[in-house]
């Protein structure tokens, strides 16, 4: 826990124990790496809940735009938040739905952090 604390501590809850999890076998210098690329890439849950709430009083789907849920964000646009219902749903549910944006981040940065420690070997 120690080392993720060091390294992201922006880190909350499921989303550090899950990272923690991930980094407790990687060296320093892999650690290091997959904690800068991972912090460029992930989504701060504070700033979906921002998105929610604009997006239930003004422009549909951005929470969904914010986590690349392009598909999700049209029909949100287009049926005003699924009669608002969708928009409610994204409110109460913000955590889950950028935690699950970051969980994508994760399995795309850890090849490349693989790959990178094999080079350096």
């Amino acid at each position: 826990m120690r080392k993720v604390l060091q390294l992201l501590p922006e880190l909350q809850g499921e989303e550090m124990i899950y990272v923690e999890n991930i980094i407790q076998n990687m060296n320093d210098e892999s650690a290091e790496h997959f904690a800068h690329v991972y912090r460029a890439r992930r989504k701060d849950p504070q700033t979906t809940l921002i998105l929610c709430i604009v997006s239930l009083f003004a422009i549909p789907g951005l929470q969904r735009i914010f986590v690349n849920q392009i598909g999700m964000a049209i029909l949100y646009f287009f049926t005003a938040n699924l009669c608002f219902i969708g928009g409610i749903i994204d409110l109460i549910n913000y955590q889950k739905l950028t935690m699950e944006y970051n969980t994508k981040m994760i399995d795309e940065i850890l090849p490349m952090t693989e790959l990178r420690l094999k080079a350096n070997e």
